[in-house]
């Protein structure tokens, strides 16, 4: 066990890292139970199980940082902690105050939303990124390259291309529609006039078939 030790901190990846609510430190996701978790502490790679009652278990890879923009990883915060670790000394989340450690995490991301990220994330992002770094664990190539592949595939202009044809498509539906519509419109509007005419035309032949009608009643009378 004395010789394993070495080598499953060696195949440890980032994104196994998790953050467990309840327990400080980092862990490493060994599996997962119906009823909880196997996790390893990074730190001193003591192996335990914890409770789904007790416990969440958030991996490190899906977390995000507020900004004045785009969210981001929270790996692009580890990839700024470490390229400016020769030039910005890091601060120590156990002595700094909060001052020291706001103005640090402006310093190499300025991008930060200091309503948003409080201190206490900001002490909490620094020990993480010393547990990682003391475990050779700040190596973000696959989520670099997670993300790149995302962005690719997302592809926008491709999906707004079907969307325009679409569009192209209805407006000579439209116009034959309106087309067609018109003749109908007018079709009837005419037998409408002629039927009006035709009532008009009738009236007269009643008035002229009453008229005799008396006439013919009152002469009849009269012979008699």
């Amino acid at each position: 066990m004395i010789f394993l030790l070495p080598f499953l901190t060696f195949i440890m990846e980032y994104r196994e890292i998790v953050a467990v609510t309840g327990l400080g430190g980092l862990y490493q996701l060994l599996t997962t139970k119906s009823d909880g978790a196997i996790v390893r502490n990074v730190a001193d790679k003591t192996t335990r199980f914890i409770s789904a009652r007790q416990h969440n278990v958030t991996p490190l890879e899906s977390i995000e940082v507020y900004t004045t923009g785009e969210n981001v990883r929270l790996h692009h915060v580890f990839q700024k902690m470490q390229e400016h670790e020769t030039s910005i000394p890091l601060a120590d989340a156990k002595t700094a105050d909060n001052a020291v450690i706001k103005a640090y995490f402006k310093s190499i991301f300025p991008e930060f939303d200091e309503e948003r990220v409080y201190v206490s994330d900001m002490k909490k992002m620094l020990k993480w990124y010393d547990v990682l770094k003391l475990n050779d664990l700040l190596r973000f190539d696959e989520q670099n390259a997670d993300e790149a592949a995302t962005d690719e595939t997302a592809a926008p202009e491709v999906v707004a291309e079907p969307v325009a044809e679409a569009a192209a498509e209805e407006k000579p539906k439209k116009k034959a529609a309106a087309k067609k519509a018109a003749p109908t419109e007018e079709g009837e509007e005419k037998p409408k006039k002629a039927a009006k005419k035709k009532t008009a035309d009738a009236e007269p032949v009643a008035d002229g078939e009453e008229k005799p009608a008396k006439k013919v009643a009152k002469k009849k009378k009269t012979e008699e």
